[in-house]
Formats: structure tokens, sequence, C-alpha cells
């Protein structure tokens, strides 16, 4: 059975949310409900009771064999805020956690819905408007709220969004998290360092933040993920991380795993060469300024395009400063890959956020405007999810010999 977490904050919309846990437990959910403070001001916890024969929580101080917090967090498959205040939506932004539903937020791994309900002036702030764009863009769905007339007499943005809806995005949340359920699949991010001396290397500007955002993304979504990165990676109970540092060591972690996999998506920055006589020792500035020779290293994505089964879904990064498409089919033709994602290097890297096209054979599939590279990432995988081969989960999962 699916399990709900419905988390209610104080607002004139509260009594809404039962009408959400009675649909809820209708369509076959199981629900517990968490209730700050400010919520039974508007509605009484014994309401939820009734509706889905488990306790409603406010004190996450109450006495118990476990951590209440942890257990709610741990057991939801998705967590509804209905509705979430102006004040809930900035704690949230914060990262803050003096409450139980606050600390359940940060402590879920769950896809998080969140419906808000305020003044139309209150929405509009744009306090408010940064946080719901923040939430946004660390991949929370937040349900526009409704025009009309609102409790306070005024007629504006602000209203609940209709109980059917926000189901509908319970829904749809929780599809996503079995979407890849059975899937293994490969991520790499950052950017390799390559060793000139003991001290100092060769490298590039990538931070690995759009390949974090894919393999947590996937992770979300149940996919099994291994992530090799140069950078420190994002904790889900879903990512394997793989540490590595340079070209050879991104290779071997690749092309060693390579038969295990159901896609691999290639977000890391890999060097194109490196030198071919690192020094052992720091080379010292009064010896003058070393001759340095360089030599290719692997070519990671052709190497994997060259040794990969048919239905493995390949997927290459490239990153341009000019002549974005033309440089983006070739390497899509040369690398025997399924997708290219092409964006401006200028632009992406070490940005917080990025646009990007994506090429197939037959051409452009998707233009995705610039945002948050979580929100990119969702969309990224809205795409790659269809193009993965269709075996049934339990030959997906014979194949993990990663």
């Amino acid at each position: 059975m699916r399990t709900a977490l419905l988390g209610v904050t104080g607002g004139i919309a509260a009594f809404k949310a039962a009408e959400l846990a009675s649909l809820l437990r209708k369509r076959g959910w199981e629900t517990h409900t968490v209730l700050t403070r400010n919520a039974t001001r508007f509605i009484a916890p014994l309401t939820f009771e009734g509706l889905t024969h488990h306790p409603a929580h406010v004190d996450g101080f109450a006495p118990g064999p476990s951590i209440l917090h942890i257990d709610l967090a741990r057991q939801a498959d998705v967590v509804a805020i209905v509705p979430a205040s102006a004040d809930f939506l900035a704690k949230m932004s914060c990262g803050l956690a003096d409450d139980l539903l606050s600390t359940v937020i940060l402590a879920t791994t769950a896809p998080v819905v969140v419906a808000p309900a305020m003044n139309v002036e209150m929405w509009r702030n744009p306090a408010t408007q940064e946080n719901v764009a923040r939430l946004r863009g660390r991949g929370i769905d937040v349900v526009q709220p409704r025009s009309g007339e609102l409790a306070c007499g005024e007629i504006g943005e602000g209203k609940l969004a209709r109980i059917e809806t926000i189901y509908a995005h319970m829904e749809a949340a929780w599809g996503r998290t079995r979407q890849l359920s059975g899937r293994t699949i490969m991520v790499t991010a950052g950017g390799t360092r390559e060793p000139i001396d003991p001290v100092r290397y060769i490298g590039n500007r990538s931070s690995g933040k759009m390949g974090h955002a894919l393999a947590l993304e996937a992770a979300q979504r149940g996919a099994r993920v291994l992530l090799v990165t140069t950078a420190a990676a994002p904790a889900h109970p879903g990512i394997q991380e793989i540490q590595v540092e340079t070209a050879a060591e991104l290779a071997t972690a690749v092309l060693d795993r390579l038969e295990g996999l159901d896609a691999l998506i290639m977000a890391a920055a890999v060097a194109d060469w490196r030198p071919a006589h690192p020094s052992s020792s720091k080379l010292k500035k009064s010896t003058g300024a070393p001759e340095m020779v360089l030599e290719p290293t692997v070519d990671v994505l052709a190497e994997a395009g060259r040794r990969r089964r048919p239905e493995l879904l390949l997927v290459g990064f490239a990153a341009e400063t000019d002549d974005l498409l033309v440089h983006a089919r070739a390497k899509l033709e040369a690398k025997n890959a399924d997708l290219i994602v092409a964006n401006d290097a200028a632009s992406a890297m070490e940005a917080d956020d990025n646009a990007a096209v994506i090429l197939d054979r037959n051409g452009v599939v998707a233009d995705l405007p610039r945002q948050p590279k979580t929100a990119l990432a969702a969309g990224l995988w809205d795409i790659l999810a269809s193009r993965l081969s269709r075996a049934p989960e339990g030959q997906a999962h014979d194949r993990r010999g990663a």
C-alpha cells in the first residue's frame, strides 16, 4: 500500500486538508498526518485521526520507542503540505527545523508536494516568490494556487488549488519514484584532475552539479545509481558513490561496470590530455617553467560506445563555446551515443542553472530553457526514461553485475 505523509500548516484552508485525507483513504493510500501548532487553531487533530485511522502528530517530542520524525520521514512514499503557509514556505526555503513537520521535511527522501494558500499580497511578495523559486529549484513540486475570492475578502492569487489537482500531483510524484525501479544507472560528474606534480594539476571548471542533479533525480525515481564523481556526492540511499580523480580512474570505474548498466549518463568533464611525465616531486619555481609534453587520455564515451550492448542507453554531454549544434551532432556520430546533451560551456560550468539542447540521430529532441540544474535534471529524465529499453523489471535486476 502507498503511504502519504500529509502536513497541515496554519491557515483558513486547513479544513481542505481533511478533504484530501478522506480522498487519499478512498484511493487506497495509508495516510499519516502532522499538524503544526498553528494548524490546530483551525482544525483539530482528532479530525484527521477519524479520517485516516492513524494518530495525528503535533509534538515531535512526544514519548515513544522511536524517533518520530525519522520514522514518519522514512515511511512516506510522498509528502504533501496542504495548505502551505507563507511562513512554512520560508522555513522550508531556509532549511529550518524547529517543529515536527519541518524536521520531517529535512529528513525525508520522498518527493514533496507543496500547495500554498495565503493572501494575494503575501503570495506576490518578492520574498515569497523567491522562496517558491528556491523550493522548485530543489525539485519540490509547488502546486500553483488559484485566483479567486480569498477568505480575507480580497480577490486574486493565493486560493488553495483544488483537492483533485493536489491529489493528481501526488500521484504523479509517486509514479516518478517508480519510473526507474529495477534499473541500474551510472552517472559521471565533475572535472578530472591530471597531475603535473604532487601539488599541481591540469583541470577544468566543472563543478559536478549537473551530474549530481541527474544522479539524485534518477535515485528519486527508483533507480539504483552508481555515481562516478570527482566531487562530494549528494546523500541518498539509492546512490552508490565511486570517487575518482583522473581520466584514467574514471575510465576504469565506468568500463569495468559497463555490462551491468541500463543507462550510462556521461556528464563529467573528462580531460582530453594529461602530462605525459608528471613529476614525482613538487616542481620548483627557481628551476624555471617546465616543458610539458601532453598525451591524450582515454576517450571514455567513445570506448563505451564501442563496447556497449544494443539495449544500453548511452548519453553524452557536449559543452561548447561556439557552433554548439554542429559540434554536438559530430560528437553524437563519433561516439556511437543515443543522445547528446549540448550546452554553452561558458555559462554552464560552475553555475547553479543551465539550459540544454538534446539531440538524437534524427535531430533536436528538446530545447530546455535555462533553469536550476535540479529542474533541468528532472526535464532530462522525463526524456531519458522513455528511451530506456523495455526489458522486464526482473530482467533488469538480473543484469546487475556492477
